[in-house]
């Protein structure tokens, strides 16, 4: 099976990435326009693919190793060591092809042009609060004839 077949946890990312399924995008980064950006994700996505194959193959084996229906005879404690250091190494590459991938894909200039953002006018705020009130003419003018 091809590796542009073969599933890998990153899809979904690279094709909201580059906005097209991982077919179109494998045949994208063959052609001389390609940006730098989708050969390298590619490329990468390929590794990953592979390590996340390999990270499952491990897993099953020890599954079936170790599965209920097995006779502990069949047990080696040596096969499941060697199982656990391909596993550790199978993570470990898994783990960081995923950390290039998300660097590769935080650092790229969009490919997409810029959104005008919205306008957004300021509206004039509505307050509910009165200005103070004015003494009333005639009762200020009164007041003050009575204090002298």
């Amino acid at each position: 099976m091809s590796v542009i077949t073969k599933p890998s946890s990153q899809d979904r990312r690279l094709e909201d990435a580059f906005g097209s399924v991982i077919g179109v995008l494998y045949e994208r980064a063959l052609t001389d326009e390609a940006p730098a950006a989708l050969r390298r994700a590619m490329e990468l996505r390929s590794f990953l693919a592979l390590a996340e194959e390999q990270v499952a193959r491990v897993r099953d084996r020890v599954h079936q190793a170790t599965g209920p229906d097995r006779d502990m005879d069949e047990l080696s404690a040596e096969e499941l060591r060697m199982d656990a250091q391909w596993l550790e190494a199978a993570l470990d590459a898994r783990d960081g092809y995923r950390v290039a991938l998300d660097e590769l894909l935080r650092t790229m200039p969009s490919s997409l042009p810029a959104r005008p953002r919205p306008v957004q006018l300021v509206q004039p705020k509505a307050t509910t609060a009165l200005p103070p009130a004015a003494p009333a003419p005639g009762r200020a003018g009164a007041a003050a004839t009575r204090r002298r």
